[in-house]
């Protein structure tokens, strides 16, 4: 029966997940939790903090990744001040209010899990491993997504027969995009809000044109792979959302005409830091890809110095992205579950077939709760 899937123990969910990386948030600063995502080869962190209840413990009170980092540096008037920006302490990175990641007992069922993802929580981390009573350290926790989930379900699809093969469409999984759409003429800071929402949804932003049609994408995925920091920042204070969108799709060889938009615009805005560094950047970066040992002279502010460790660190080139990932309203669920899980993303952008209009967007979120609504009817 469908219904025992959920009463299986969520470290069926966790066999080998590695063990998260994370960084401590009460002796972190901005800058050193870039300088970390920049090291590690995975996409995110988890920041650890005293567990209120057991002091002795340590709790995971967020997850970064190196979008959040370009949205703080993109407001509250960091722009004009980034190396004193990365000075601040990492806890100004981390959204307001509570629950985006919640702790979950290796002995949860599924199903409770599930109902924690589905009220809002982002991630779920879970210990695992040999776990001390007196102390939890970072590395006996793994987390726990919403593709994990999904892959769960996909693994047992045929108990769910016949709704699987219905259209996403007929489910009533298509919801509006409009709140993750941008004109491509729009400022690129118009997008700012937008990324926050697309970290919060795990989705993205799309570009579309003036009627409506899908350009292309922003995701923080793409965001994070950016190895020029400092330049997307500024990309994004001086570019309209179109040619953002084109600046980071390529890597390693930006657009001169692009690039030098970019430094008209911060010299108009008066952004003299922000061009300062990012000309540095992109020099060390011109200098890092003609010669694999690179090693930079990093002998300025301290903000200044963590950059340019990052900039000393090597580059590759070619793009960035392809082509977003699209459905069209007659997609069926699984086929829409397959092919987002086989390119590593969590939601499809619904598209017309016929001219490419963008209908909605369809997350894993959506998908997770029919499974949800199939399995409390199957327990009735």
């Amino acid at each position: 029966m469908a219904v025992s899937l959920v009463s299986n123990e969520v470290s069926d969910l966790c066999i080998g997940k590695p063990a998260l990386r994370s960084l401590p948030l009460s002796a972190t600063a901005v800058g050193d939790a870039l300088l970390a995502l920049r090291r590690g080869g995975e996409p995110h962190l988890a920041v650890l903090a005293a567990d209120r209840a057991a002091p002795e413990k340590r709790a995971v009170v967020g997850k970064l990744c190196v979008a959040d980092v370009l949205c703080y540096l993109c407001s509250d008037g960091n722009l004009a001040s980034p190396a004193a920006a990365l000075e601040r302490p990492v806890s100004a990175l981390l959204p307001k209010g509570a629950g985006l990641v919640r702790r979950v007992e290796p002995q949860f069922s599924v199903s409770e899990a599930l109902d924690l993802i589905l009220d809002g929580a982002q991630s779920l981390v879970v210990p695992i491993g040999s776990v001390s009573r007196k102390k939890l350290a970072a590395a006996e926790f793994c987390w726990l997504t919403q593709e994990d989930f999904v892959r769960y379900f996909l693994n047992s699809i045929a108990l769910f027969s016949p709704v699987p093969a219905l259209s996403i469409d007929a489910l009533g999984l298509v919801r509006s995009a409009d709140a993750l759409a941008i004109c491509h003429d729009e400022p690129g800071l118009s997008i700012i809000p937008l990324v926050r929402r697309a970290l919060s949804d795990q989705t993205a932003v799309a570009v579309v044109t003036d009627d409506g049609r899908l350009l292309g994408e922003i995701s923080p995925a793409a965001l994070s792979a950016c190895d020029e920091t400092v330049a997307v920042a500024a990309g994004i204070a001086t570019l309209t959302a179109g040619d953002l969108m084109a600046f980071i799709d390529y890597y390693g060889s930006p657009s001169e005409s692009l690039v030098r938009a970019i430094k008209a615009g911060l010299k108009e805005k008066g952004l003299h830091e922000m061009l300062e560094l990012m000309e540095d950047e992109l020099s060390s970066f011109s200098i890092s890809s003609s010669s694999a040992s690179s090693s930079s002279s990093d002998d300025e502010s301290s903000g200044g110095r963590r950059l340019r460790k990052l900039r000393s660190r090597s580059f590759s080139i070619g793009r960035r992205s392809e082509e977003p990932e699209v459905c069209h309203p007659g997609s069926s669920l699984v086929a829409v579950m397959v092919q987002a899980l086989a390119h590593r993303v969590s939601y499809l952008w619904v598209v017309d077939e016929d001219d490419y209009g963008l209908m909605g967007i369809v997350t894993f979120a959506d998908m997770l709760r029919v499974f949800r609504e199939q399995l409390q009817q199957s327990s009735l």
